[in-house]
């Protein structure tokens, strides 16, 4: 059967009219399947010519002459004619009780056979031609049309958003709420109580403008949440959205930077264009250092579309067209590497720092996160708080969360003292694993962590001793010795850099002794020949603390000379020394000398207590696990323990 006038019409068109405008290869493969799928119902419907099974045997068949033969002799009893397959039955005059059939085949005319059939008065009889074939046929075509047109209207409209999304390729990408339902508010944030107390200001400011102006006050234009990761910049970002009750933009800083030219700096005039339609508002920018680091700065020169970008930037927030209303909130975790036309006053007027919380913060963190978690009344927030110096919020949420689901695999109604132990230890350190096998690796690891939590006990200026383990962690930890630390060491800050600290010289001498404590005891109890890596995370701090202490801190034979500064060290090549190859040799020997006195002390520590040293790390191998209290106990039976002095922080 051939494809009707119409299939084929249709199918000229549209490839004529719609496929052609679309791109060769596109245009050309859309035909194949335009012509495969008209072709298709020809080849399923179509009549079969080659073969039929009703074909009989010769000696059931007559030829038409043969036909017209019987007819004169008056044998045909009736006459069943099929004007599709162009057959005739023929039943014969017969004797028996079921006359025999016969089948003719016939011609596209046959008046002579109708002629003599009358004349003879024979039965003629016409099948009827409905074949439900002639009906379905045009039916599948036309669904086939219509898929057809669906699928060429789906790929032109396709083509038009394609089209679309480069016309709006420069556009902002920002999202924009008319009143900012974040669901959080400043109650929601804690931990944190001096950048909320800054952008409170901010906040009022928004909602009573004549109470600041009428005094001759203007808006901030720029305020900067500066802080480490996790303390919550973008959680106070959230809240200062949904207390204002002002529109509110919110975008990161790397969706400024495209690989195509112009296109950044085009998204920021797009940005503030539409926030000036909106003033007051509040924008707010995510890890603006991916946008707003220093022009010309790097390896090779800087970044041509990031610098282009960056002064757009500027020329927004504060350029000779002022943004009267609005007011830019950005985060970063690297100050450091921003430009200084950035952080001038007038675009970024006010820097809050956020930073890692106190007891009280981390007590009020812990408060806001456990609202929702069962916990046994036997466990104590306010010692949870005391044991986490140094978390960050992020760190207490998730230490929480963990915890939750540790109580869960254990099936227990509520979280307990246990599960807290593990969270902590599994957020700071690393998840545990099955504790090793009795063998010479145990006992290696033994000593060497004894060797750690021996030294921190015994020096004066040292942290205090937590608990030693020799249970493995994930990250290829074998053991560890946790110290407490000193709530005043972050009341400065982060351990981001060591001169945030007001830090001692004799307590530098001591940690450096402490970390050494492993390789000391591998040496004294194993000898050279059986030490094992398990230092080298030791040796790299090792190494930091020595040469900070020649090349920044004064605290060598060099007197009080810096010769190596820390503000352009995120920098390619600006880690090098400041001073001559000379110098730089003497440096190196200067290092060295401390950390062989360092180790050589650790040696003498160790090989004095040698008796001591086996107790505990008999007893560590039978437990894996001695808490501080328990290790000072055994220490004291064999040495006076010093009193330790805390370290003079402000």
């Amino acid at each position: 059967m051939k494809t009707s006038f119409w299939s084929k019409f249709v199918l000229e068109t549209l490839a004529h009219r719609i496929v052609c405008p679309l791109k060769p290869k596109s245009a050309q493969r859309l035909v194949s399947w335009a012509g495969a799928i008209a072709i298709a119902p020809s080849l399923l419907f179509a009549s079969p010519t080659l073969a039929n099974a009703e074909t009989p045997a010769k000696k059931d068949s007559l030829s038409y002459s043969q036909l017209l033969q019987q007819i004169e002799a008056d044998e045909v009893n009736k006459i069943e004619i099929n004007p599709i397959t162009k057959k005739a039955i023929v039943t014969l005059k017969s004797a028996n009780t079921a006359p025999p059939k016969k089948t003719v085949d016939l011609f596209d005319q046959n008046p002579e056979l109708v002629e003599r059939a009358r004349a003879k008065n024979v039965p003629l009889e016409i099948a009827s031609d409905k074949d439900p074939l002639v009906t379905l046929i045009p039916l599948v075509n036309l669904l086939l049309i219509l898929f057809l047109v669906i699928g060429l209207i789906a790929l032109v409209r396709r083509s038009a958003a394609s089209s679309g999304n480069a016309l709006n390729f420069g556009k902002s990408k920002a999202r924009f709420q008319m009143e900012a339902k974040t669901g959080i508010v400043f109650d929601d944030v804690a931990g944190i109580n001096e950048a909320k107390e800054e952008l409170q200001e901010v906040v009022t400011f928004l909602k009573e403008t004549e109470r600041f102006t009428s005094l001759g006050a203007r808006i901030p234009k720029g305020v900067l949440l500066v802080g480490p990761p996790g303390t919550g910049k973008t959680l106070l970002a959230k809240a200062v959205a949904g207390e204002a009750g002002v529109p509110f933009f919110s975008i990161s800083g790397s969706e400024f930077v495209e690989m195509f030219v112009g296109v950044g700096a085009s998204r920021v005039r797009d940005l503030f264009k539409k926030a000036k339609e909106n003033a007051p508002c509040l924008i707010f920018i995510d890890e603006i250092d991916a946008v707003g680091r220093q022009r010309g700065a790097g390896y090779g020169g800087g970044n041509d579309e990031r610098e282009q970008t960056l002064n757009q930037l500027l020329t927004e927030m504060d350029g000779f067209e002022g943004n009267t209303g609005i007011i830019v909130i950005a985060a970063t975790n690297r100050p450091d590497v921003l430009d200084s036309a950035l952080l001038r006053p007038g675009r970024f007027d006010r820097q809050v720092i956020v930073d890692l919380p106190g007891y009280k913060g981390r007590l009020g963190i812990l408060q806001v996160h456990s609202r929702n978690k069962k916990i046994d009344p036997e466990v104590s927030l306010e010692l949870i708080a005391r044991r986490t110096p140094g978390f960050s919020g992020a760190e207490l949420a998730n230490m929480l969360n963990e915890a939750a689901i540790l109580t869960a695999r254990r099936r227990k109604d509520a979280i307990t003292n246990l599960e807290v132990d593990d969270a902590i230890d599994r957020v700071s350190i690393g998840m545990s694993m099955n504790p090793l096998m009795d063998s010479k690796k145990k006992k290696l690891i033994a000593y060497h962590e004894i060797g750690h939590a021996l030294l921190m006990t015994l020096l004066e200026n040292a942290e205090p001793l937590n608990k030693v383990t020799i249970i493995p962690r994930s990250g290829g930890i074998g053991g560890f010795a946790q110290p407490l630390i000193d709530e005043e060491l972050f009341e400065m800050g982060s351990f981001r850099d060591l001169a945030d600290l007001y830090l001692p010289r004799n307590w530098m001498l001591d940690e450096i002794v402490t970390f050494l404590g492993g390789r000391a005891a591998e040496q004294e109890i194993f000898g050279s020949d059986e030490v094992t890596i398990g230092a080298s995370n030791d040796i790299e701090r090792v190494a930091e603390y020595a040469r900070e202490m020649v090349t920044r801190f004064g605290m060598s034979s060099f007197g009080l000379v810096a010769l190596e500064s820390n503000n352009n060290r995120s920098f390619f090549g600006s880690d090098r020394p400041d001073c001559s190859e000379e110098v730089a040799a003497k440096i190196d020997r200067e290092v060295r000398a401390i950390v062989f006195d360092c180790y050589e002390k650790a040696r003498r520590l160790i090989r004095d207590n040698r008796p001591l040293m086996d107790r505990l790390v008999d007893l560590l191998l039978e437990q894996e696990t001695i808490d501080g209290d328990q290790f000072r106990k055994i220490v004291s039976e064999y040495t006076e323990l010093p009193k330790k002095q805390p370290v003079p922080v402000r």
